[in-house]
């Protein structure tokens, strides 16, 4: 915000962002606030202009308040900034001497299109496993979210929104969120990890090879929206076969196929933010 000081004790400042964001119209309102700091001024008077790349407009008056004014412009395609400066004319009351005319220019202004960025998280806080999307613009499908130093499974969606799944970190604590990629690094702000645990049954699966058992896990609240991701691994991946086990959002539990491979004896490993847990896993011959 820059203020712009004459010997005629008139105030302009700027109230433009230096950064704004891009919309679809490239339309985009300067706004600036001319005040006389004197009453020998003559309000009925002031005249404001703006002159951006070359070209002098007209201000118009803002609804807000008597001495702010604004100015729509709509930035050539291709464009990514634009340079402008207020001029402001008016009238001093001489008193005996009458009337004379005055003018007061601001120094040059710079205002930069931001393609790229973000408006706001879905959630500030969730379990681990928990689907979060991000709204903003200029997204890619190489970006990632990070929580403070670690990487998340993200998901593009679109260039305006992108999803991350919170991951397995410590609960009870807040992350910094950043979205990297397209050599840029968006701030998203801070995002707090809560704990849950969750119950799995049966206890203990026993299978032949290419059989079937239905497997329930059970969070103790409804999911999230987005759905909550339960991460789980085995030391025998050649014996179990079994989908994503994702609970979908407003359920508390999902029921999943788990079917046998190779013969083998193991476990299938549980992660959550309250802690891990396991479940044993045999499989047999046909």
């Amino acid at each position: 915000m820059l203020l712009a000081l004459s010997a005629c004790n008139f105030t302009i400042t700027n109230l433009t962002p230096e950064t704004v964001p891009q919309n679809p119209s490239q339309i985009y309102t300067i706004t600036a606030s001319f005040r006389p700091d004197s009453s020998r001024i003559e309000r009925a008077s002031i005249t404001p202009r703006i002159v951006i790349d070359g070209q002098s407009y007209k201000m118009s008056k803002s609804e807000l308040r008597g001495d702010i004014w604004e100015f729509d412009y709509q930035i050539p395609a291709g464009r990514a900034s634009a340079s402008y400066y207020f001029i402001c004319n008016y009238t001093v009351d001489g008193h005996q001497a009458g009337t004379e005319p005055a003018e007061i220019y601001s120094d040059l202004q710079t205002m930069k299109i931001v393609g790229r960025y973000v408006l706001r998280p879905e959630a500030t806080r969730a379990p681990v496993g928990s689907r979060v999307s991000v709204l903003g613009a200029g997204f890619t499908p190489t970006d990632v979210v990070y929580f403070d130093s670690t990487p998340t499974r993200t998901v593009f969606e679109s260039p305006s929104s992108i999803s991350f799944f919170v991951p397995a970190v410590e609960s009870g604590r807040n992350y910094k969120l950043t979205v990297v990629g397209s050599n840029l690094t968006l701030d998203v702000g801070t995002f707090r990890v809560d704990a849950i645990s969750f119950q799995v049954s049966p206890s203990a699966i026993i299978l032949r090879s290419g059989e079937q058992q239905a497997v329930t896990f059970t969070i103790p609240t409804p999911a999230p929206a987005g759905g909550l991701v339960i991460d789980v691994t085995t030391d025998i991946p050649e014996s179990v076969v079994m989908p994503e086990v994702n609970v979908p959002a407003g359920l508390t539990s999902v029921t999943l196929p788990v079917q046998g491979g190779k013969p083998g004896v193991g476990a299938l490993f549980f992660k959550s933010s309250a802690g891990e847990s396991s479940v044993t896993v045999t499989v047999t011959g046909k």
